[in-house]
């Protein structure tokens, strides 16, 4: 029996390239950029409206192992709380959030959140809390960015990290566990905030060249570099992304992924693809190495990725 055959649509890739005196080479694609919004989170008041009910993010609840999700509608009404209760602390462009864990619903809307409201965040790797004994890099990173909020999903599995960097007078969020000596306020409690009238202010002050997040480098050459990324370089990218993969305009992706996501490639262009046309992402728990793979192989069974 023949399989279905797609066409999916594609976007013209014409280029012209241009050498410069200075030897550099210029490769640009002649067909315009078309528009794009002026923040991310326009995306995401869209699809709340036009596809409520539509799972947005999805993940295995490593208790039972179970599929747990939210729809768009869902997101957005969790984003707004959590936006009025970022404002009602000290974060700002000199004290952004930092997010210690790793891909997680949590992770996602904490960070959709800091977007909506205008406050820049910074994804790290979980290497540097879980993995370090010495915690070199994470206490490079966080002196340098001087947060004013820490989340991290697991207090118990953090919390030697955040005892050997975080200092006290900066407030803690976790989902679960607890860290000894260290008060905590948990997530849920964050989600009950009511929203508060700046929470709509703070959103329509967010402009393109508002700083979205920070990214860090690898550190491989030396210490990790902290890059800015601002709203107009999220939505451009994701603009340019969608011209060339075309086909997820006439239908919304499914996406099942690991990629790391204080890495361009999973914390920018994966997600971000997903939220610009309105499709699903179901984080997955495995990985492409022997010990995780079956992980995947078992998400797969379930999933069906276009």
């Amino acid at each position: 029996k023949t399989a279905p055959v797609r066409d999916p649509q594609l976007g013209a890739v014409d280029a012209v390239m241009e050498k410069r005196a200075d030897g550099s080479f210029i490769v640009r694609n002649i067909h315009p950029l078309g528009a794009y919004p002026r923040k991310l989170t326009e995306r995401l008041e869209h699809w709340a409206r036009v596809a409520p009910d539509r799972i947005y993010l999805a993940e295995r609840d490593p208790t039972t192992g179970d599929w747990r999700s939210v729809t768009y509608g869902e997101t957005l009404a969790k984003v707004r709380a959590l936006a009025s209760a970022l404002l009602q602390r000290p974060v700002s462009p000199e004290r952004p959030l930092l997010i210690l864990s790793g891909n997680e619903i949590e992770h996602a809307l904490f960070g959709l959140a800091a977007l909506y409201a205008g406050i820049p965040y910074s994804p790290v790797s979980t290497a540097y809390s879980l993995i370090s004994r010495d915690y070199k890099k994470l206490r490079h990173i966080y002196n340098l960015l001087t947060p004013g909020l820490v989340y991290a999903s697991d207090g118990n599995a953090f919390a030697d990290a955040i005892a050997a960097v975080v200092t006290p007078d900066v407030e803690l969020i976790v989902r679960t566990g607890k860290i000894e000596g260290r008060p905590c306020t948990l997530f849920d409690d964050l989600l009950a905030t009511p929203v508060s009238p700046a929470v709509d202010a703070a959103h329509a002050a967010v402009e393109p060249q508002t700083i979205a997040k920070i990214l860090f480098t690898s550190g491989s050459t030396g210490v990790p570099k902290g890059v800015i990324n601002t709203q107009l370089m999220l939505c451009s990218n994701i603009e340019m992304a969608t011209w060339h993969y075309a086909f997820m305009r006439d239908e919304p992706p499914i996406v099942l992924d690991w990629s790391p996501w204080n890495h361009t490639a999973g914390g920018n262009n994966n997600f971000n693809v997903i939220l610009n046309n309105g499709g699903t992402l179901y984080i997955d728990d495995g990985r492409p190495t022997p010990g995780g793979i079956a992980a995947t192989v078992r998400n797969l069974k379930d999933v069906a990725p276009t």
